[in-house]
């Protein structure tokens, strides 16, 4: 359950970081504008820790995962 909270918080800022690419416009900043910043900077903090947890996630089973692709061959 936390890997697929991880990878939704994940693709969220991903997603984020795409539209601040293209359109220069952080949609987290705009929705907790003004007096609401702290709950941006705690939604950064969790999607930072998120990227932590798939790249740990990734890691651990990266031989169950390319083991798993090479049988669909």
């Amino acid at each position: 359950m936390l890997t697929i909270i991880s990878l939704i918080l994940t693709i969220i800022g991903g997603l984020n970081w795409l539209i601040v690419g293209i359109a220069d416009f952080n949609f987290v900043n705009w929705v907790f504008a003004g007096d609401l910043y702290f709950i941006a900077r705690i939604i950064y903090c969790l999607v930072g820790i998120a990227s932590l947890w798939v790249t740990y996630y990734l890691v651990r089973h990266f031989k169950e995962i390319a083991h798993m692709r090479e049988s669909r061959s």
